[in-house]
């Protein structure tokens, strides 16, 4: 992903997490109206956001750490549930 258009396809095919192409777009459209012309640093900042949102979610090893979170917090909450009987 070398362009805005590149990160926008992959938001769009659906690459990042839920919403970020929606998310994307309305950011970039607020950092842009927003923006000095002269300092686009925050629409810089915002890409290289997204980007690498679109990296990260396609790394294997995020879903099994993604998944041993889950099942970490699942297993925390059922011992509070126990030891609140």
């Amino acid at each position: 992903m070398r362009t805005i258009g590149e990160l926008r396809a992959a938001l769009t095919m659906g690459y990042g997490f839920a919403d970020d192409a929606d998310d994307f777009e309305a950011e970039l459209a607020r950092e842009i109206n927003h923006a000095d012309p002269a300092d686009l640093s925050g629409v810089v900042r915002l890409v290289e956001e997204f980007r690498g949102r679109v990296i990260a979610r396609q790394d294997p090893s995020l879903n099994s750490a993604l998944a041993a979170a889950v099942a970490e917090t699942r297993s925390a909450r059922e011992s509070a549930r126990e030891n609140d009987r």
